[in-house]
């Protein structure tokens, strides 16, 4: 079964935002991307309608993206060797697949 491969690569450290959980799990399908550890969520006003995720900044392993939904956002720390704009293909591809 697909998911039980991908309970390793998502790791909860924190509660998830509503919506954004079958997102994470569809991006850990793709092999490049190694693992997803979803950071803090804090409440903002601009975050209505299907969830949204906006790679920022790079990181040691990876980048830093923010997911919003619900009316939360949400830091996302995704282990990637891909470059920015990969990534971004990618998470806009399967958040339009959901």
């Amino acid at each position: 079964m697909k998911l039980r491969a991908n309970q390793g690569r998502l790791k909860i450290e924190h509660s998830i935002i509503d919506g954004l959980r079958p997102a994470l799990e569809r991006l850990l399908w793709h092999e490049e991307i190694r693992s997803i550890i979803p950071g803090v969520i804090r409440q903002v006003r601009d975050a209505k309608g299907p969830v949204k995720i906006r790679v920022t900044v790079p990181t040691q392993n990876g980048w830093k993206a923010i997911a919003l939904s619900a009316g939360s956002r949400q830091e996302l720390f995704i282990s990637t060797d891909l470059p920015k704009e990969a990534l971004e293909g990618i998470v806009e591809y399967e958040l339009g697949r959901l």
